[in-house]
């Protein structure tokens, strides 16, 4: 049956000895490393980017993405408090996993004390904004490209978590919660390369901000988490190509 093959990728040495003992012609078969999931870079525009880069110049942000439950929310709130004794200019964006409850959101940390600006209704985040919220759909690829820090929420009280590999391609750091079952794979191979972190509660949260709120760790932990995306991108495309000239090939024959 192997001989019938026109191309044998092996991921390893070990993998190529066996497909020679089980007959495969040692001139098709060809040492790839190993066919990895991976990320996709989430578009975004380019000149919302760099005018959102401007307004937020030289202050240190972070992201709290789908944010779906109260008690994610004050957690979210009580990790951004106390992060701001140490970082007195720090940004949050929120981003709500239901955009059209930001107004109560907005209303909500208003009464709190907190100094709100909301994407939708056409305001930037202002010097004194100490909470943005990002809630227009479909930007969370501008997003993960102006915040070096991701929280990625729905993860810390309830599941199933969103995907790590999203944020983990433009070269954010991730924390999360335990509840990540959705995607648990990609989560566990972000965390062996020291990409991610877990937090289990609200004040995990905030002294796990803290920490990764350290400029060095932060582009470690995004440079661990680009090196574990694009680990199969070249045995992606290597089988990209020999697919594509297979098919080219296969009129003429």
């Amino acid at each position: 049956m192997l001989s019938r093959f026109s191309r044998i990728l092996a991921a390893n040495a070990v993998n190529a000895a066996e497909f020679r003992r089980m007959g495969a012609d040692p001139q098709r078969l060809e040492l790839s490393g190993f066919l990895e999931e991976s990320g996709i870079a989430l578009p975004c525009d380019m000149a919302e980017h760099d005018a959102l880069a401007e307004c937020i110049a030289a202050r240190p942000a972070w992201l709290a993405v789908g944010i779906a439950d109260e008690a994610e929310l004050s957690a979210t709130v009580a990790a951004h408090r106390r992060a701001l004794q140490h970082a007195h200019r720090l940004l949050l964006i929120l981003s709500p996993a239901t955009p059209a409850e930001a107004p109560a959101i907005a209303e909500r940390l208003r009464e709190e004390g907190w100094s709100v600006a909301r994407r939708a209704a056409g305001q930037d985040p202002e010097r004194e904004t100490q909470i943005y919220l990002a809630d227009v759909p479909d930007e969370l690829g501008l997003w993960y490209r102006l915040a070096p820090i991701s929280f990625l929420g729905q993860s810390l009280e309830k599941g199933p978590g969103l995907d790590p590999f999203e944020p983990a391609a433009l070269g954010s750091a991730i924390l999360h919660g335990p509840n990540v079952q959705g995607y648990r794979d990609a989560y566990g191979r972000l965390a062996a390369a020291g990409a991610c972190r877990l937090v289990r509660s609200a004040r995990e949260l905030g002294t796990g901000l803290e920490r990764v709120l350290s400029p060095d760790i932060a582009a470690s932990m995004a440079q661990e988490a680009w090196r574990v995306v694009s680990a199969g991108a070249e045995v992606t495309d290597r089988l990209v190509r020999l697919v594509r000239d297979a098919l080219e090939e296969a009129p003429r024959k």
